[in-house]
């Protein structure tokens, strides 16, 4: 446990962080699930937007939120064919 004042807050800032970015993961982790399930545009449109916010922030990088949603079109263009 720190003992400073500033050790203190930016341990309480670094578990409200956590806890945000988790929420953020967990998000679009069950929004891509959701997506490959349904297979319909409005859940792929959300599983896009969770992403791109995600990546926007900070919890994934630019490159990982590309690649989870070309993958996630990729398996929805080859189930329709």
């Amino acid at each position: 446990m720190p003992n400073i004042q500033s050790a203190r807050k930016e341990l309480r800032k670094a578990k409200k962080r956590a806890a945000l970015n988790k929420l953020r993961r967990d998000t679009y982790k069950n929004l891509l699930k959701t997506a490959v399930v349904s297979k319909s545009a409005d859940a792929v449109k959300a599983a896009q937007k969770a992403l791109d916010k995600a990546a926007k922030n900070g919890v994934i990088k630019k490159n990982t939120a590309a690649r989870k949603l070309s993958r996630l079109m990729k398996k929805l263009n080859k189930t329709k064919k």
